[in-house]
């Protein structure tokens, strides 16, 4: 039996219904903290139950993950959250794979940004789904869920189980994949579909968010000789992050040449002051701070406060009244595919070659991802492969290709076949 082939060609005759799926999916504002997150949970363990697969479905303990030391950080507040697990159990006797995918979204920004359609009215057009979170990263799950339900189908004999993990908090820290690690979710590989236009992707910078609080002294703004302003004594601390950057973006891992930035510092927001007649007597500014490939937290968060303390020794008042760092919200370490176990890369590999005939792009990813986590907390073997261009996660109309979402369907599909094999006495002829 040609296992391969009947699975493409159920996958073939369900495309119709995949992208009533994604549709569905993306009508669900599933914003990060709020009550939608939940809800879309709860319909993806509806959904898997009706494919007749195990699922567990729970209440994650917010205030037990929270208090664990390894806890990756949040930044928004949850009353609720919940986890997802759907299995299609194999024969046995043959590796498992999981499928990773998160369901919360980044939150529209302004209406008046959309132009094709609203953000959680999704609209097809030229072959292009669009709508918030149909790029990063709804169309990776609908293609996991899909080429798992092919597998069923058509009746694969797999000796392995095949997992699909629906997780929220991805977004602002990793808070649903900690959560599954927690409950004792593992596999022996896992892919993760997010956005990487079917490039595969074995690694990912890490990112920290932080808080930095200048001081000055506050005066009337008629006298203002008389005070120091925070505004004015900001300026040096951010030239110095900007020279920061290009030293750590100098030499990079081979893997991240491909980006004119890859551990990127940016300022995201600034306030300071509390009256316009005043000078201002503080300043805050936050943003996010890229960390290197195979660079710790702590070593990161060392070279971004001793290159801030060096700032402020070359200014008088700064000497006096040092600029304060407070690292916040989530905490990304970056993550690597360990190359001696990178046996799912290579089934991933040889799957997108017989779907597109191609050989698939490698290269590092320059953000934060759930690979760090499931890589090392999980010690699980992960790389990401998915649907859609990452320069539209987060963007105002926001799309996926409906043509790469069904490639990775396929691609998805039969990385599981040749990864958790076939069940002992079945006919596992493929061509």
């Amino acid at each position: 039996m040609d296992w391969q082939q009947r699975t493409l060609s159920c996958i073939a005759t369900e495309s119709e219904t995949a992208v009533a799926l994604l549709r569905q999916l993306v009508e669900i504002p599933s914003e990060g903290g709020a009550p939608d997150e939940v809800r879309v949970q709860q319909y993806l363990a509806r959904w898997c139950r009706d494919q007749g697969w195990d699922v567990d479905h729970w209440r994650l303990p917010l205030t037990d993950l929270a208090a664990s030391p390894e806890f990756p950080g949040a930044e928004v507040d949850r009353n609720e959250a919940w986890g997802v697990v759907g299995r299609r159990r194999g024969a046995g006797g043959g590796p498992s794979l999981m499928f990773n995918g998160h369901t919360d979204v980044v939150p529209a920004g302004s209406p008046a940004q959309w132009t094709v359609t609203q953000p959680y009215v999704p609209a097809v057009r030229d072959g292009r789904l669009y709508g918030r979170g149909a790029c990063d990263m709804k169309a990776g799950l609908v293609a996991a869920l899909f080429a798992v339900r092919a597998l069923d189908r058509a009746e694969v004999p797999l000796a392995g189980d095949v997992l699909i993990a629906g997780v929220i908090g991805e977004e602002d820290g990793g808070l649903g994949t900690y959560g599954l690690l927690e409950r004792g979710w593992s596999a022996d590989a896992c892919i993760i579909p997010e956005p990487t236009g079917l490039a595969i992707v074995p690694a990912n910078g890490g990112a920290l968010t932080f808080r930095l609080t200048v001081f000055g002294k506050a005066a009337h703004a008629s006298h203002r000789t008389s005070g120091v302003s925070a505004v004015e004594r900001f300026w040096p601390i951010f030239s110095a992050l900007r020279v920061l950057e290009q030293e750590r973006n100098a030499q990079v891992d081979p893997l991240m040449r491909r980006w004119e930035l890859a551990y990127p510092i940016e300022i995201g927001t600034v306030t300071a002051g509390d009256w316009v007649s005043s000078v201002p007597d503080t300043l805050v500014a936050q943003g996010r701070f890229g960390i290197a490939l195979g660079e710790s937290i702590a070593e990161a968060k060392d070279r971004f406060e001793a290159a801030i303390a060096r700032a402020c020794s070359k200014d008088s008042w700064l000497a006096e009244n040092p600029v304060t760092v407070e690292w916040w919200g989530g905490q990304f370490a970056s993550g690597r595919l360990p190359a001696q176990r990178g046996m799912v890369a290579d089934r991933l590999t040889e799957a997108h070659r017989r779907v597109t005939g191609e050989t698939p792009q490698t290269w590092g990813a320059p953000y934060g991802s759930d690979l760090r986590l499931m890589t090392g907390i999980g010690d699980i073997p992960t790389v990401q492969y998915g649907p859609g261009d990452v320069a539209q996660a987060h963007a105002a109309d926001e799309w996926v290709s409906l043509a790469e979402l069904n490639r990775a369907t396929q691609a998805l599909a039969l990385a599981a076949i040749d990864f958790c094999g076939f069940a002992e006495g079945s006919d596992d002829t493929l061509r």
